[in-house]
């Protein structure tokens, strides 16, 4: 497994690892802490989820492919930890179901940016002919770490509350931030090149004249 995927994994499995800390008990938080919160805002909040993750998804991932190169793909992910990130922290503010909205949908934007451009590098970079084990192995790391996550997060919440459960599930999606700054220079300037780096020209003497 190379360097790119490697850190693309981890900086997967912290973001999703934060939401999973968060995701299960959301249902609880929005009925038990939210003024008016019932199962009808849980279920908006979740419709305003994925719909406007759906309606991201196309234009960013057009976007990624009419553009050359590795940068804005990166960029992205970067950028989609980060929304998702303020959608989380603006969680423990929030006490009226349109606060949850809002912050619902920027934590689709977020997530929107972030998928076509971690999909994209990785499908460049994974091993070839080794597609299926770099994305099983994706999947089992993540699908383990949100399972712990969940299950500590119901514990988190029951017995120090929410703000210190969105803090602590903040401190890993900060952390999915900075790990994409480490293959910054692995990225590709153009479709299948390198970035491009000064060619070292080996001088030879003059032949001597006969």
């Amino acid at each position: 497994m190379n360097k790119v995927i490697k850190f693309l994994i981890l900086s997967d499995l912290a973001l999703l690892v934060g939401e999973g800390f968060i995701t299960p008990i959301f249902a609880v938080f929005l009925i038990g802490k939210i003024q008016g919160g019932n199962i009808e805002v849980v279920g908006f909040a979740t419709a305003i989820y994925w719909i406007i993750t759906s309606l991201v998804l196309i234009p960013a991932a057009r976007f990624i492919d009419k553009r050359k190169g590795e940068k804005d793909d990166l960029l992205f992910v970067i950028l989609g930890s980060i929304l998702a990130g303020l959608a989380v922290f603006g969680y423990i503010f929030s006490y009226l179901p349109w606060h949850i909205y809002v912050l619902q949908g920027i934590y689709a934007i977020g997530m929107g940016l972030n998928v076509p451009g971690y999909t994209g590098i990785f499908t460049r970079h994974v091993n070839k002919g080794k597609e299926a084990s770099g994305w099983g192995t994706r999947g089992a790391l993540i699908g383990i770490g949100t399972g712990i996550a969940g299950a500590l997060g119901g514990t988190i919440a029951q017995n120090f509350g929410f703000t210190t459960l969105f803090l602590i599930a903040e401190i890993f999606i900060i952390f999915s931030m900075f790990l994409p700054i480490f293959i910054v220079k692995e990225m590709k300037e153009k479709d299948g090149q390198a970035p491009m780096l000064p060619e070292i020209k080996n001088i030879q003497p003059p032949a001597p004249k006969e």
